[in-house]
C-alpha cells in the first residue's frame, strides 16, 4: 500500500472513531435529559380533585333566615346543595346559580366563582340578598337540622334547613 493510501485509510478510520464518539455522547446526553420514571401516583393525584366530605356535603339546605330572624318571601325556595368535588349549585329564589365551595378548618367556608342566571323577578332584590349571604360567608356551624353562616365579624348573616 501506498503512503497516500495509508494517509486516506488512517483518515476514514479517525473519521469513522470521531462519528461514533459523537453519537455516543448524544445518546447518553438523551438519555440524561429523559424525565424521571414515575410510577404514576403522582399523575393521578394531580388529576383527581379534592373531594370534600362533612355534614354539609350531599345536602340541600333551604333558605331559613337573612341575618338572625328575617324571613322572606321568593317566588321559589332559595337552595343549595355542595358536591363532593366542591361545586356548589342552587337557587337564591329567582335565579339559578352555580360555583365553587371550599371548606376549612374550624368550620370555614369559602363561596367562590358564583354564578347566575339573569332571569326577571319581582323579588330580584332579596334574591341578591341570598347570593350575597353565600359569598359572605365565612364560617358555619350545624345545630340539627339547622346551618348557620357567620360573616368575618362572626355575626350570623342566615341560616338555612336541611331537606331530609
Amino acid at each position: 500500500m501506498t503512503q497516500g493510501a495509508q494517509d486516506k485509510r488512517a483518515s476514514r478510520i479517525k473519521l469513522c472513531l470521531l462519528a461514533g464518539v459523537v453519537a455516543s455522547i448524544m445518546l447518553l446526553a438523551a438519555c440524561s435529559s429523559a424525565p424521571p420514571a414515575t410510577d404514576g401516583a403522582d399523575d393521578a393525584d394531580a388529576a383527581d380533585p379534592p373531594t370534600l366530605s362533612g355534614e354539609v356535603i350531599d345536602q340541600r339546605f333551604n333558605l331559613l333566615l337573612l341575618g338572625t330572624h328575617e324571613r322572606i318571601k321568593l317566588p321559589e325556595a332559595a337552595h343549595f346543595r355542595i358536591a363532593p368535588d366542591g361545586s356548589v349549585s342552587g337557587s337564591d329564589g329567582c335565579n339559578r346559580f352555580t360555583g365553587k365551595v371550599s371548606l376549612g378548618d374550624k368550620e370555614r367556608i369559602d363561596f367562590d366563582e358564583l354564578a347566575t342566571t339573569r332571569k326577571a323577578c319581582p323579588a330580584l332584590d332579596d334574591a341578591k340578598r341570598v347570593t350575597d349571604m353565600l359569598e359572605n360567608a365565612y364560617r358555619y356551624l350545624i345545630d340539627h337540622d339547622r346551618l348557620v353562616f357567620f360573616g368575618p365579624d362572626s355575626r350570623v348573616i342566615g341560616g338555612w334547613q336541611k331537606v331530609h
